[in-house]
């Protein structure tokens, strides 16, 4: 096979082929670049061209990357993310600034995080738009696809091209109804109650059933929710227990008494994640120490 020169291949034809390889479709590739359909098949036509490989496929009713193209993804992914991190055009205004910053969180991270840095961006940033998209127990790939610009987990992915920085510490605490039963005592007292669960709506699990799964034992899920925000209306006036977050007691679950779980289970600290290729973006920048801020004040460090 012939090497290639890059020096001939433009930015935006590389950054096409990134679109193909990551949506595995044509057709998504054009939604996700704004451009038409044709537009990204001639432009595969010059690749093909000029790295002398086929790189798509057809697979059924779709298309499926080659060896070669699996190969070299990753090495143009790196270049073109190298290329983002130069610095370009004046410094960053807030006060003007005018773009839609997209964080992926549940509702849990939603509701305790992002009241504050609203009102910071109507504050000091009005024309920043923030999305927040659900993520359940996100993949780094949502960073790296750019489904969102920042992602709130626990969850550290092992993978050097994903960033991270520590916002704040929780804990998982027994949630009860102090009008319909006592307090759980004890390990038989705490497996012998009914419990509402949560699953993602992604199908995952939170890691407390899975650390439970690995013991052997299993809750007696009377009523599982797909999210946090479930639970309290589904525990008033009932003898159930639901197992979440501490700090979720002085939001969604203030109407609630709590007590520790009646077993060993490691306090988490909630993470703000993002991609290698904004690391020095400096509205990025920016916005990541608002958030960073706001959990500084709810920690107590901030004046």
């Amino acid at each position: 096979m012939k090497s290639v020169d890059i020096l001939n291949l433009d930015l935006r034809s590389l950054a096409t082929f990134i679109a193909v390889l990551d949506e595995s479709s044509v057709s998504k590739a054009a939604v996700r670049l704004g451009v038409s359909q044709s537009a990204v098949s001639h432009t595969l036509d010059r690749l093909r061209l000029a790295f002398g490989d086929p790189l798509f496929v057809k697979s059924g009713r779709g298309i499926v990357p080659t060896e070669y193209a699996l190969r070299t993804g990753p090495h143009i992914r790196h270049l073109l993310d190298d290329l983002r991190t130069l610095p370009s055009g004046p410094p960053f205004d807030p006060a003007t600034a005018e773009f839609t910053f997209t964080i992926a969180a549940n509702d849990y991270q939603r509701d305790l995080l992002l009241p504050g840095l609203v009102k910071i961006l109507r504050e000091q940033a009005p024309g920043i738009h923030l999305q927040v998209i659900p993520s359940g127990i996100p993949n780094p790939d949502m960073l790296r696809k750019e489904a969102c610009d920042l992602v709130i987990s626990p969850h550290a992915p092992e993978a050097t091209d994903i960033m991270q920085r520590g916002l704040m510490a929780d804990r998982i605490v027994v949630f009860y109804d102090p009008s319909m039963r006592e307090a759980p005592v004890g390990m038989d007292d705490y497996m012998k109650a009914d419990h509402i669960t949560v699953l993602f709506s992604t199908g995952e699990k939170p890691g407390l059933d899975s650390t439970l799964d690995t013991r052997g034992v299993q809750r007696r899920s009377m009523v599982t929710v797909s999210n946090f925000s479930g639970l309290p209306e589904l525990l008033r006036g009932t003898t159930m227990l639901a197992s979440a977050p501490e700090r979720m007691s002085s939001q969604l679950m203030r109407d609630f008494a709590y007590v520790p779980l009646p077993f060993e289970y490691n306090p988490f600290t909630l993470l703000m994640l993002w991609h290698r290729r904004h690391q020095t973006d400096p509205a990025h920048r920016w916005l990541r120490n608002q958030v960073n801020s706001v959990a500084a004040t709810m920690n107590g460090l901030n004046d």
